[in-house]
């Protein structure tokens, strides 16, 4: 139902170039979230770097996009600095805090965080380690902390049987599906349309 548009997934996703965002959404139908972020580290960088990341996110904001999709940090607490300049560069989109979620060392504590910052309405997590019930358990917990701000996006491993029972708890509405939705679920691969029926047929 929405679009993650990134460059090189193998690092987690890249800005991509403004030629293809332009060309996906023209191309699609549903709505596009685009990510912006220059490096495979969860830092924004140095001054230099951050400016880049800001004129990437002033120029992508142009374009008819659903939202952005940025998540940075310093000592594992969010880099409130670097988050400000890219809401400020970017001021009428949305934005989903990406998996440097999961880097965080007060995942509930950031949540607080983020909610003073309006343009974030997704957090994108795995919930942390460990078996899928802990994990789910933490993804609940995360939305009760988020609500009604910031809604969950619920992602990595997501088996088909891990989607049914997602499909069950109201909480979480939403999921981020990566790699699943690749022919034999490598980031190497392009998406299989097969797949993707298959998945959002278990969701519906």
């Amino acid at each position: 139902d929405r679009l993650e548009l990134v460059r090189d997934l193998a690092v987690g996703g890249l800005t991509p170039n403004f030629e293809l965002a332009a060309s996906v959404v023209e191309a699609v139908r549903v709505p596009v979230r685009v990510m912006v972020r220059e490096g495979p580290s969860m830092a924004a960088g140095t001054a230099v770097q951050l400016r880049t990341l800001q004129t990437s996110a002033t120029d992508l904001a142009k374009l008819p996009i659903d939202g952005l999709v940025a998540g940075f940090l310093m000592d594992g607490a969010i880099d409130k600095r670097a988050m400000a300049a890219l809401f400020d560069a970017a001021p009428n989109c949305r934005f989903t805090f990406h998996r440097a979620f999961d880097e965080l060392t007060d995942p509930l504590a950031a949540l607080e965080e983020l909610k003073t910052f309006p343009q974030v309405d997704r957090v994108l997590t795995v919930g942390g380690t460990g078996t899928w019930e802990r994990r789910k358990a933490r993804l609940i917990a995360y939305q009760g902390a988020g609500a009604p701000q910031i809604q969950i996006l619920a992602g990595a491993g997501l088996s088909r049987e891990v989607l049914t029972d997602l499909s069950r708890i109201p909480e979480l509405r939403e999921v981020h599906i990566g790699r699943a939705a690749r022919l034999e679920h490598s980031v190497h691969r392009r998406v299989s349309s097969d797949a993707v029926r298959g998945l959002r047929s278990v969701l519906q």
